[in-house]
C-alpha cells in the first residue's frame, strides 16, 4: 500500500522528467546544421519506413513482404552510409556499407523480376513481383542513384525494365514503365535538392566560422600596420643616421658623428615612447566600445546579443576589467558554441554573459584562466558554468 512517503516521492521526482530535461538540453546543444541534418535524415528514414509499410499492406503475402522489408533495410544502410545523414560510422565503413546496400538492392530487383517470369508464377505472385521492384526502384532513388553518374538514365533504365521483365504483356509495360518512373523521378528530385539544402546549410556555417576569423585577422592588421607607421619611419632615420655616423668617424669627423650619434638616440627614445603608447593604446579597451564589437561580431555569426544595464553602472575600478571579460567571453561563445543568443548583464555588483548552445564538452580554455588571474588581480571573482542548458560567465565585483 502506497503511504505518505511514496506519494512525496512522487511528487519530488516526476516520473521521467530528467530524461525529458536531457533529451531538451542534448538538442539545444545541437549547432543549426547538426539539427537540420538529424530532421532530413529522420525524414527520409521515415519515407522509406513509408514505403515499405504502404506496399507491405497493398499488396499482401511473406514473400513480397520480405523483399520489401530486405529493400528497405538496404535503403536505410545506404542512407547511412552518406556523409550527409551519418552519424556513427566512419570513412571505410561507410564505403562497404554503401557498396553492400546497392548489391542489396539490385539482387531484390533481379530476384522478383526474373525468377517468377522464369517460374511460370501465376498473376497474383507476378503482380506481388511487380510491385517489390516498383518500391524496390524508389528506394534506389532514395538511397543510391542520387550518388552516382547518369542519374536520370538509370531511373529511365530501371523503370522500362521493372515495366517489361516482371509480366511481358503489352498492357503493363506503358503503365507500370510510367509509374516507376514518374515515381522514381519524384523521389530522385527530392533527395537531390534535400542534399542541395544541406550542403548550403554547412557552407553557410564555414562562411560564419571564416567570417569571424576574418575580423580577428583583421584586427591584428590593423595594429600591425599602425605599428608599421608609427615605428617604421624612426628606425628608417636611426638607421641612416647611425651609417652616417660611421662613415663620419672613419672620415676623422668625431664631433659631427657625435652629433648624430645623440640623434640616433634622440629618435630611438621617441620612437620606443611611440611605439609603448601605441601599445598601451592597443590594450588599454573601453567598455562601451568592447560591447558594441561584441554585438557586431556576434550578429558576424548570426548570434543576437541582448545587453540588459548600463555601462556606466559598472564601478570605475572595474571598468577595464569589464572590457576583458566581454572581449574574452565574445571570442568564447564564437569559439566554443553555436550560440543564436546571447545576454550580457551589467551592475553595480557585477556581470554575467550567458549563450545557449555551448559545445558539449567544456575543457580547458586558456582564454578564460587568464582573465580570472586578472580579475584576482583587482579583487573580483569569476564563475562559469552550464545552467539549463546554457553556459553562464558570471563575474562578482567583490570577494564573497
Amino acid at each position: 500500500m502506497d503511504g505518505p512517503g511514496a506519494r512525496a516521492d512522487s511528487q519530488e521526482f516526476p516520473l521521467g522528467r530528467p530524461r525529458v530535461n536531457l533529451v531538451a538540453a542534448w538538442w539545444r546543444a545541437l549547432p543549426g546544421p547538426a539539427k537540420f541534418r538529424l530532421y532530413m535524415r529522420v525524414s527520409l528514414q521515415g519515407s522509406v519506413l513509408g514505403i515499405v509499410l504502404a506496399m507491405v499492406f497493398v499488396v499482401p503475402g511473406p514473400i513480397p513482404a520480405a523483399g520489401m522489408v530486405l529493400a528497405g533495410v538496404a535503403a536505410v544502410t545506404a542512407t547511412e552510409a552518406r556523409p550527409e545523414f551519418a552519424t556513427w560510422a566512419t570513412v571505410s565503413a561507410r564505403q562497404w556499407m554503401f557498396r553492400i546496400a546497392a548489391v542489396v538492392l539490385g539482387a531484390v530487383w533481379v530476384l522478383y523480376a526474373v525468377v517468377p517470369a522464369l517460374t511460370g508464377a501465376g498473376d497474383t505472385a507476378l503482380a506481388g513481383a511487380r510491385a517489390v521492384c516498383i518500391s524496390t526502384v524508389l528506394l534506389a532513388a532514395f538511397a543510391v542513384i542520387p550518388y552516382v553518374r547518369y542519374k536520370w538514365w538509370i531511373l529511365a533504365a530501371l523503370a522500362l525494365a521493372t515495366g517489361v521483365t516482371p509480366s511481358p504483356a503489352p498492357a503493363f509495360v506503358a503503365s507500370v514503365s510510367a509509374v516507376t518512373f514518374f515515381g522514381g523521378a519524384f523521389v530522385l528530385g527530392t533527395m537531390l535538392i534535400s542534399i542541395w539544402g544541406i550542403r548550403m546549410v554547412d557552407e553557410l556555417e564555414r562562411a560564419k566560422d571564416v567570417e569571424a576569423e576574418l575580423k580577428v585577422v583583421q584586427e591584428r592588421l590593423r595594429f600591425a600596420r599602425d605599428l608599421h607607421d608609427v615605428v617604421g619611419r624612426g628606425f628608417s632615420a636611426i638607421a641612416v643616421k647611425s651609417e652616417l655616423a660611421v662613415a663620419l668617424s672613419k672620415a676623422g669627423e668625431t664631433g659631427r658623428a657625435a652629433g648624430e650619434m645623440d640623434s640616433v638616440r634622440s629618435l630611438a627614445v621617441e620612437s620606443m615612447g611611440q611605439m609603448r603608447a601605441l601599445v598601451r593604446g592597443y590594450r588599454d579597451i573601453d567598455l562601451k566600445e568592447e560591447v558594441a564589437g561584441a554585438r557586431s561580431l556576434l550578429s558576424a555569426v548570426e548570434c543576437a546579443l541582448v545587453v540588459e544595464g548600463d555601462p556606466a553602472a559598472v564601478p570605475v575600478r572595474y571598468h577595464e576589467v569589464a572590457a576583458w571579460v566581454v572581449r574574452e567571453g565574445t571570442t568564447n561563445i564564437v569559439e566554443h558554441s553555436a550560440a543564436t543568443s546571447a545576454t550580457l548583464t551589467l551592475g553595480t555588483a557585477g556581470m554575467s554573459l550567458r549563450n545557449n548552445r555551448p559545445h558539449t564538452t567544456l575543457g580547458e580554455r586558456s582564454g578564460l584562466r587568464g582573465l580570472a588571474e586578472r580579475l584576482e588581480f583587482v579583487g573580483a571573482t569569476l564563475e562559469t558554468g552550464l545552467d539549463s542548458g546554457e553556459f553562464v560567465l558570471e563575474i562578482h565585483w567583490e570577494k564573497k
